[in-house]
């Protein structure tokens, strides 16, 4: 008789292996906390694409586990190599301005409360008496104009990470905000997130949680679609195009939800996002963003 052929070894459940390959690197959360989420986002009934979103959760966790790698050694090389000032190109002392060309920043003037358009008087502005956005308010801290937008592209499209902590801090800087019950990081696709390597709002949010002792939501809400790129669209184009984009696998039952993005031009994404976290519960919605840009005609 033949030899038995050898019994395969039990797969490891699919949780297991997302929980082991990227809870500490991509989310910072304990291994029984990232179970836990996992097992509850899989046997929510009230979430249809649950199961869908194990896949997308699991893509997009071993997605910043691993391609982060190049971003990471990046940032690494700009901590350890001395850096010129990100502007001029003169020393700067290892940060990111010298003191001349961080005292030439654009600063942002009085603006509507709930969009962060110039607005006199800080009043809200026409726009959102007109045709309330689903968020409640937003704050930025630069206009997007020079240098603040070189900065805002260095980091989303060749990965200088080492813009991060500057940005962040503009974010701390503009003080709490108050009855803040959880921060979350405008969710970028999984097909991005893979070209990227990370989530620039992630990276921009997670200093600002930490100052402020807030937890950081990273798993209950995703972006299923991949849509048009927005720069090309006009501002109903955008609003139409963000329909369906956001999913949410969890309650926000009475929550203040603040969202964290880099740049925010027409609000269209942030509405979208606003909208669904009011679906589900949460009872505000308040805006940081990096930078705002001129309204679009």
């Amino acid at each position: 008789m033949g030899r038995a052929k050898a019994e395969a070894p039990p797969r490891q459940p699919v949780i297991e292996r997302i929980v082991r390959a990227g809870y500490i690197h991509a989310w910072g959360f304990g291994e029984t906390e990232a179970r836990e989420k996992f097992v509850g986002m899989l046997e929510n009934p009230g979430c249809n694409a649950a199961r869908n979103r194990a896949c997308w959760v699991s893509d997009r966790i071993l997605s910043n586990s691993l391609s982060s790698l190049r971003a990471s050694l990046r940032f690494v090389v700009d901590l350890l190599v001395p850096h010129d000032c990100f502007v001029c190109g003169h020393e700067s002392g290892g940060v990111l301005l010298c003191t001349e060309c961080a005292g030439e920043l654009p600063v942002v003037g009085p603006a509507c409360p709930m969009c962060a358009l110039p607005s006199p008087g800080a009043m809200v502005c026409g726009a959102c008496l007109s045709a309330p956005p689903a968020f409640d308010a937003t704050f930025a801290a630069f206009p997007y104009a020079f240098p603040i937008d070189r900065m805002v592209q260095a980091l989303k499209y060749r990965y200088r990470l080492s813009v991060v902590p500057f940005l962040a801090e503009a974010l701390i800087a503009l003080g709490p905000v108050d009855g803040v019950d959880r921060v979350l990081p405008m969710p970028l696709h999984v097909k991005r997130l893979r070209e990227r390597g990370f989530n620039q709002a992630v990276e921009l949010a997670r200093p600002l949680a930490r100052v402020r002792g807030l937890p950081l939501e990273l798993v209950q809400v995703g972006r299923v679609l991949d849509v048009a790129p927005q720069m090309s669209l006009s501002w109903r184009e955008r609003q139409s195009n963000m329909r369906g984009v956001f999913d949410c696998a969890g309650r926000f039952d009475g929550a203040h939800v603040l969202v964290v993005d880099d740049v925010m031009t027409t609000g269209a994404t942030l509405h979208a996002l606003a909208a669904v976290l009011k679906k589900q519960g949460a009872s505000r919605v308040t805006n940081l963003v990096v930078a705002r840009t001129p309204r679009m005609s």
